[in-house]
This record gives structure tokens, C-alpha cells and sequence, in this order.
């Protein structure tokens, strides 16, 4: 069994803004807007910049026109400047940029499957306008009861050609403690699921079954009651969003969720973890069997076969 140790320092906050790449930019920023739940704060040529209703920062997701769908970058809130140097040391970083909006000079980098990594301290805000401000000055903006409300971005899950390697990287370069994984009958890692904070999970890699590299299984968004997921469920029935699999509770982690699939392909779950958070400084790791895996979801659902079989971008059977 897996344990951490408590004087390792821990120099990341938590996941922040992430980059989507979808082919049909219009219609994915109206699921996200429309669904969802989030709010449009930014436009240009390209891209489609979003927020979610408590996310501190100035803005969630910027969606990017792309041909194909997938993830484009992923930003990681450094927990100090100290931290951020120390980070770009550690990750021998390939290279920094200042031009990210909102965000200040952000260090690029890699983990060892290509997936490309921001790491950065300094943050713009998000100002609520008339539109939304809040009656409560402790949340970001005011509650859009619109969908599924999502109030924030809760984790990526990424597909990787090599678990172990991006276990390597995530425990011995970004200092991310792993909180639970599925183990193959060699006892080696299948899937990660990976703790920057104190959140139960952060940053997940499942091994991805076509050998390729870069890919993504899905990106997940936290609502703050299992109830609107529910309606979520109907909202998306309503507006034909394809819905994968649920509403139902994975036993893994114990989320409560709803997978569906936005209009350029890429995989979203709707997810409420209810109040798990891990407070043990010294956690130690849980660790899945396949054959314990093969029993399906806490509540008996079998994991249906697109589960393993779609990613994106898309690779062609």
C-alpha cells in the first residue's frame, strides 16, 4: 500500500484553466453557456473564453477551434512565486510565456505522454458585472440557475500510452499524492487518480488502449447537490446532448455522475463528490483490482464499452 509522506512539500494549489479543442466552436460554446451553465466572458477569432459562477479566477475554459477535438493545455496554480521557480527547476520546462490572458508568466512544460502543462502563480480575478454580481461577496458570481449550474472544474482525465511513467512524473516532479488506482494482476498501475489539495482528486491518467499519446478521456465539472445532476440528466435529454452513462455513483473515489458527450466530441462528466476531502496528511493510496473493477459501479451498473473505447481526438479503429 501506497503512503505519503507528510514533510514532502507541496508546491501546487490545484488545477486551474483548461484549454478544449472542438470543431465546431459555436456549438460547443453554446452546450457550455446553454447547459452547462457557464458564462461567456471573452471572444475572439479562435477561441471562446468561459467561467464558472464560483471560479475565482477571470476565466474556466477557453474553448479552441480545432479539426479535431481533445485537450490543449492544462494550467496548474503554483501555491507560491517560491513555488512556481521551484516547479519550472523541476519540470525542466520548455519554455515561459506572458501572453496567456489572466494569467501572468506562466511556465511551459510536458508530462511524459505529450499532454501540454502551464504552471503559474500570478491570476487575474473575475470582476462580476451588473449581470451577475452576487448578493453574497464571498462567491465569484451569482448563481445562473441555468442547467446544470456547474460550479467549477472539478478534474481532466487524461489517457497516457504509459501509467507508470506519468505516475513517476505526477509523485516525484509536481509532488501530487495519489489517492486511488486500479492495479493490473502484475500489481502495475492501469489508472491514477492524483490529489494536488486536499480535494479527493485532481489529475487522473487511465492507460489508454490504443497505444497513442496525448489524448483525453474527459473533463469533469462539479455541481454542488447530486440533484442537479439529475435535472442536468433531463435538461440534456431535452436538448438531444448524447448521454453515455449515468446518473449513478462510481465506486471508485464515490462520485456521484453523468457522462455526455458536447457537440465537438469531447467527453464531459457532471460530478458531485459530496463532502469526501483528504485530510490524512499520511493518505494512504487505495488500490483497485480488475477483477474488483469487473464488478461495475457501486451500485451494480456495468461500465458500458464506450467507456473504454472513446477518446479524443478520435483514433480510427
Amino acid at each position: 500500500m501506497l503512503t505519503h509522506d507528510p514533510d514532502r512539500r507541496r508546491d501546487l494549489a490545484h488545477v486551474g484553466p483548461i484549454e478544449l479543442r472542438t470543431p465546431v466552436l459555436d456549438e460547443s460554446a453554446d452546450f457550455f453557456v446553454r447547459i452547462l451553465g457557464l458564462r461567456e466572458v471573452h471572444r475572439d477569432a479562435g477561441s471562446v473564453y468561459l467561467h464558472t459562477w464560483d471560479d475565482y479566477a477571470a476565466w474556466t475554459v477557453r474553448l479552441v477551434r480545432s479539426a479535431a477535438a481533445g485537450i490543449g493545455r492544462t494550467y496548474l496554480r503554483a501555491a507560491s512565486p517560491q513555488a512556481r521557480d521551484r516547479l519550472a527547476a523541476a519540470v525542466g520546462k520548455s519554455g515561459v510565456v506572458t501572453d496567456v490572458p489572466a494569467l501572468g508568466e506562466v511556465v511551459l512544460a510536458t508530462d511524459p505522454d505529450g499532454h501540454e502543462l502551464g504552471i503559474y502563480w500570478d491570476v487575474d480575478w473575475y470582476t462580476a458585472g451588473d449581470a451577475d454580481r452576487p448578493a453574497l461577496k464571498n462567491q465569484a458570481a451569482a448563481y445562473p440557475a441555468r442547467g446544470a449550474n456547474v460550479r467549477r472544474l472539478d478534474h481532466v482525465n487524461y489517457l497516457t500510452a504509459d501509467v507508470p511513467a506519468t505516475a513517476t512524473f505526477l509523485t516525484d516532479v509536481l509532488g501530487a499524492r495519489c489517492t486511488e488506482r486500479i492495479v493490473k494482476d502484475d500489481g502495475s498501475p492501469q489508472a491514477v487518480w492524483y490529489s494536488l489539495g486536499n480535494k479527493t482528486y485532481d489529475l487522473v491518467y487511465t492507460e489508454d488502449w490504443t497505444g497513442s499519446r496525448g489524448r483525453l478521456h474527459h473533463v469533469a465539472f462539479a455541481t454542488d447537490t447530486r440533484e442537479e445532476i439529475l435535472r442536468a440528466a433531463d435538461v440534456c435529454l431535452d436538448a438531444g446532448v448524447h448521454i453515455e452513462t449515468g446518473p449513478h455513483k462510481h465506486a471508485i473515489q464515490q462520485t456521484f455522475f453523468l457522462y455526455v458527450w458536447e457537440p465537438g466530441g469531447n467527453r464531459i462528466e457532471l460530478c458531485n463528490a459530496g463532502a469526501r476531502l483528504i485530510l490524512a496528511p499520511d493518505w494512504r493510496t487505495i488500490s483497485w483490482t480488475r477483477a474488483e473493477r469487473a464488478k461495475g459501479q457501486a451500485w451494480g451498473l456495468k461500465t458500458i464499452e464506450t467507456f473504454h473505447t472513446h477518446g479524443t481526438p478520435v483514433v480510427p479503429s
